[in-house]
Parts: structure tokens; sequence; C-alpha cells
């Protein structure tokens, strides 16, 4: 049987590690990566404005491609936006959340650290994850909007200053206990892991989301070991600007998408 493609959702290119994590592990699947570089970035902007946003373009998708399922790889939009998504949309949504659950299985000294947005730090939702499955954990929280910026700068090929990512981690490793687990809580964050590995203190295991979401994604469409006809294309969709893609260009066609364009919203 032919599969029916994936949607994947940011308001950047930091779903892009997701894109990575399901190309490896789900080859057979077609996927429409759609950035709403418009309303870039989401983590400063009012939770209103945000399930806003996050609904009108996954309702334009989804009349446009008729996905099998829709992943809202964006920790912002996924804490504040799925029950609604998922009340508006007859697919099943796949939302993306700080991996405190595996970093907490994983962590040998009991203290991790938790690098994200501001927003994600602070919501409620977060709270409750360290809560249930962190609670006998030393859980170090560092907010960073900045990093957000330098992964986008990173993709389109821009030189990072050491010294911009030292400072952003150093809250991780002020005090006397240090992590040695560190939860990537954005999913721009591991497409700059391994210059964020060259400037820590200490060796740390770096815990993302991505596989978790493309395990969730296989056993939604039962895929585990199927095989699928037809062939298999990758497209990038954005809002905004044309000239917002031009520096990408590069990286996105050596990510194999075959067709790069702006969604008419």
């Amino acid at each position: 049987m032919q599969q029916k493609p994936i949607v994947i959702f940011d308001s950047g290119v930091g779903g892009l590690s997701i894109y990575q994590e399901i190309r490896e592990k789900l080859p057979f699947l077609s996927v429409i990566y759609c950035s709403d570089s418009e309303g870039f970035p989401y983590g400063p902007k009012p939770e209103n404005d945000v399930v806003d946003r996050t609904l009108h373009c996954l309702t334009r998708l989804v009349e446009r491609f008729q996905p099998a399922l829709a992943i809202i790889a964006c920790n912002t939009a996924s804490t504040i936006s799925l029950p609604k998504a998922r009340q508006l949309l007859d697919i099943p949504i796949v939302g993306v959340v700080p991996a405190i659950k595996t970093a907490s299985q994983s962590s040998q000294k009991r203290c991790i650290g938790l690098l994200a947005t501001p927003g994600t730090i602070e919501r409620d939702y977060t709270h409750q994850l360290i809560h249930e499955f962190a609670g006998d954990c030393d859980v170090i929280r560092v907010g960073s909007s900045e990093l957000v910026h330098l992964a986008e700068q990173h993709l389109r090929g821009e030189k990072i200053n050491p010294a911009d990512l030292k400072k952003i981690i150093k809250p991780l490793f002020n005090g006397n206990r240090w992590p040695d687990c560190i939860v990537l809580g954005c999913t721009h964050f591991p497409l700059v892991q391994e210059l964020l590995n060259s400037v820590v203190p200490a060796p740390v295991t770096w815990i993302d989301s991505g596989e978790a979401i493309a395990r969730r994604v296989a056993a939604l469409l039962e895929v585990h070991h199927a095989h699928h006809e037809g062939p298999v294309e990758h497209r990038f969709l954005y809002t905004g600007s044309d000239q917002s893609m031009t520096s990408l260009l590069p990286a996105l066609k050596a990510m194999n998408f075959s067709e790069i364009t702006c969604l008419d919203t």
C-alpha cells in the first residue's frame, strides 16, 4: 500500500531534528515539513497567538496534503496547543515535550539539566513532568531564547562564537552538583548539540525527544515492519518572505527536500 505523508510543523527549523530522526528510523515515509517563519519565534508570544497560528497552519496543511498524522515539533506549541489541535483535526497529532522521564532513567548522579526556552522552563506542564518523573533528582533549569536564534544561524552556515554557548550553559555548572544528563527541551537545540558538547566543562549525556517521537509515529501508523510502495518525497514549506529561506537552501537540499516553497496561508 502507498503510505500517506506525515506533517512536521514548527515555528522555525528546530523540527528538522525530528525530521532527521524520522528519515533515519522510517525512511519509507514522505514528509511535509512546515516552518512558520513568519511567526518565528513562538517562545515570547502570548499563548493565544501561538495556539491561533499553530491551528491555522495545521488546518491548511491537513486540507492540502491529507496527511496520515501531524507532529507539532515545537515544545512551546505542543505544551499549549495539543488539546485544541486534537479536537479540531481528525488525524493523530503527536506533540513534543521535554524528555525528563528519559533523563531521570539515565542519570546516575540523580542530577539532570533542562535546557529549554524560558516559556517551557516556566510552564506548568514542565513542572508536572519533573514532579512525576524526576522527583528524586536535582533538576537545574536554564531557559534561553538566544540559543534558538543561534541554532537557526548555525543551520544557515553562520559561524557561532563558542563564548556565547559557554555563557548560555554556565548556569548548569555553577553549583556544587553538576548534571550528568542534560535534556535539550527545544527541538532547535539538537541542531547545535555538537557545538554545545565542545564547550561543556565535564562529560554529559545529551537527551532529546527525536527517537521517542519516531517510535510514537511508527506505533500510530503501525509501520514497524511494513513495506510500502510508491516514491518517497520530502517537501519543505514556509510562511512569510522568500528571502528568509535563501541562506537555508544549501542545508535543506542536503537534507533531501525535493521541493521548497511558500505555504499559501
